[in-house]
């Protein structure tokens, strides 16, 4: 069912971007600069008993199952754990999640964390959609859920419940992440697809996302180059799909998640293994990290999937499947693990969120140890990360 309206609560901050990290330093390497600089945290130690390697330092917790209680809770967790984000409240903060299940049974779920970190409730704020796999936050403090279907919306619901909106102006297609970029006034959305688009969306006016103009990147064939943003003309996509009717649309194989962050923003795609940089202010796009090439001791950077930022400017990037690996990509172009999940290769890695003090990260594994989306397993890691 579409609402329409969207509650929020009035002391509600700008929850996304607490920590959306400071401008990247390295400019966008090339394959022969990757390098496998050791890593800030020191190497894994061995799996704990859940089977998550971690650096010294460094602990990890479940903090929700899928089909099984959140402690401390009535809730039951859902389905398939995907794309997630976290917002402060009050004197803790909330950490959302999307459900990748199909069908009419997709949504999103809500975790309500004390300031100590004790889980004080946990409830749905968004049913009833299908394949809800990435999104985003905004600067208003809502949940950007994006449906990865060929006529998937994006829709937005707010951390702490009530109704949600559709927003058809954002466009039509296999959505996956979104990333609002405060200083320009847009949200940038990826597309899953092998020959997707990379967008932004253009409200007419700021905060209000009813409205507005959709454009997608247009370039070259080559990996760098300048670009230009192009009018989609039918967001709705039909008869024709959004991705297919601007001639000059650079296409790439397989969006996925999508990080901004001062006068740059970071996608990344899973069909080739790589880490992409669009330069906002000189107005080019370039390869920040080519994970096709195989790095020393580590292997290539396998179907990458999420991307997020901390405020010492490191990129953290999950694995669809792969070796399971959580990576970081320092502003010095070293690309070090982690954290490594083992036990769960039918499974990926995504939803990768910092709280707002930027001592916690989530994170989930969609499928678990079964394989399946009723195994769902969402995480809460601990330690000294770099600020």
């Amino acid at each position: 069912m579409e609402h329409r309206s969207l509650s929020r609560p009035p002391a509600a901050g700008a929850g996304a971007l607490a920590f959306s990290g400071s401008l990247w330093r390295g400019a966008a390497l090339t394959s022969a600069a990757l390098t496998d600089l050791a890593s800030p945290y020191g190497p894994l130690g061995p799996p704990d008993a859940g089977g998550v390697a971690l650096p010294e330092g460094f602990t990890a917790r479940v903090v929700a199952r899928s089909r099984r209680t959140v402690t401390g809770t009535a809730f039951t967790w859902h389905d398939a754990p995907d794309g997630g984000a976290c917002f402060p409240d009050g004197t803790g903060w909330i950490y959302v999640s999307n459900a990748e299940v199909g069908a009419g049974g997709g949504g999103a779920s809500a975790l309500r964390f004390g300031p100590g970190g004790n889980i004080t409730s946990a409830y749905t704020i968004l049913s009833g959609t299908s394949r809800n796999c990435g999104g985003g936050a905004t600067p208003w403090s809502t949940w950007l859920s994006c449906e990865e279907t060929a006529a998937g919306h994006v829709w937005e619901t707010s951390p702490w419940g009530g109704p949600a909106v559709r927003r058809p102006a954002m466009g039509r297609f296999n959505h996956e992440a979104a990333a609002a970029d405060p200083v320009r006034e847009v949200v940038y959305l990826t597309e899953d697809e092998p020959d997707g688009g990379f967008y932004r969306f253009v409200p007419d006016a700021w905060g209000d996302l009813s409205s507005g103009t959709l454009q997608v990147l247009a370039a070259g064939a080559a990996t760098s180059g300048t670009f230009t943003w192009e009018a989609v003309p039918d967001p709705g996509g039909s008869p024709r799909a959004v991705r297919e009717q601007v001639p000059g649309m650079k296409a790439f194989d397989g969006g996925e998640g999508c990080h901004c962050a001062g006068g740059a923003v970071w996608f990344t795609t899973k069909g080739d293994g790589r880490v992409w940089r669009v330069d906002l202010l000189g107005g080019t796009y370039a390869l920040a990290c080519d994970g096709g090439v195989a790095v020393p001791g580590r292997g290539p950077l396998a179907r990458l999937d999420g991307i997020i930022g901390s405020s010492s400017g490191d990129l953290y990037v999950t694995e669809d499947g792969g070796a399971m690996e959580i990576r970081v990509i320092t502003p010095d172009g070293g690309v070090s693990v982690f954290l490594r999940v083992s036990g769960q290769s039918a499974s990926e890695l995504c939803g990768a969120a910092f709280n707002p003090a930027g001592d916690r990260m989530y994170f989930s594994s969609q499928r678990g140890t079964s394989g399946s989306p009723s195994g769902g397993i969402t995480y809460e890691v601990r330690g000294p990360f770099r600020t």
